[in-house]
């Protein structure tokens, strides 16, 4: 299943090759794969690839968002092309209750694209995912650019309005057999489990 960032977060076509995220199965769960053109604007967050840094999206970046629109609870995924990374389980908008989780992930960065991989274990997906929207994010200051897969549409744009990533309600219908088969059935996650039991 692959999906192409072809707009900015207010719907205008991106004037370069859209970067692409394809989610494939995988023994544990599932494989996230992006390949998106590089940058390098802003420069390398000061941490170490391979590890979580936090406000990662105040950086280069794409974004997956997998939601549960009943509950609003959603697992947040950011790969960098410098390698780090940064996973956040939602419940409500905008309300993380954990983050910056270890993540297998791998980097391949030439001049002009990056490719990255990323192995999202089940346990991290809310219970009954059904919608999906994805981003990328790059540029400084005036050059600042952000795009999504399912932009805000034009009758719903307001003067001054500002980008916000956490519009669930622009998040379009996604189902995880479409990715692993027909019949299959996500697994319980202990973590959402375990969160679930302590609210």
């Amino acid at each position: 299943m692959e999906f192409r960032i072809e707009h900015t977060w207010d719907g205008l076509p991106v004037n370069h090759e859209p970067a692409r995220i394809q989610l494939k199965p995988w023994v544990e769960g599932l494989l996230m794969e992006v390949n998106a053109p590089f940058f390098d604007d802003p420069p390398a967050p000061p941490g170490e690839p391979g590890k979580p840094f936090d406000k990662l999206w105040d950086y280069e970046v794409v974004e997956a968002f997998f939601l549960n629109d009943r509950t609003e609870q959603y697992l947040e995924v950011e790969l960098c092309p410098h390698g780090q990374h940064l996973l956040l389980l939602l419940s409500g908008r905008r309300k993380p209750w954990k983050q910056e989780l270890a993540l297998t992930c791998e980097v391949d960065r030439k001049e002009t694209r990056w490719e990255g991989r990323a192995y999202l274990p089940w346990s991290y997906f809310p219970p009954c995912v059904n919608k999906f929207n994805a981003y990328a994010i790059h540029g400084s200051e005036a050059r600042r650019t952000y795009e999504a897969l399912y932009p805000v549409p034009p009758r719903d744009l307001q003067e001054g309005q500002q980008p916000d990533f956490h519009r669930l309600e622009y998040f379009k219908p996604f189902h995880f057999e479409d990715v692993m088969g027909k019949g299959w059935k996500q697994p319980e996650s202990d973590l959402w489990k375990h969160f679930l039991c302590a609210k």
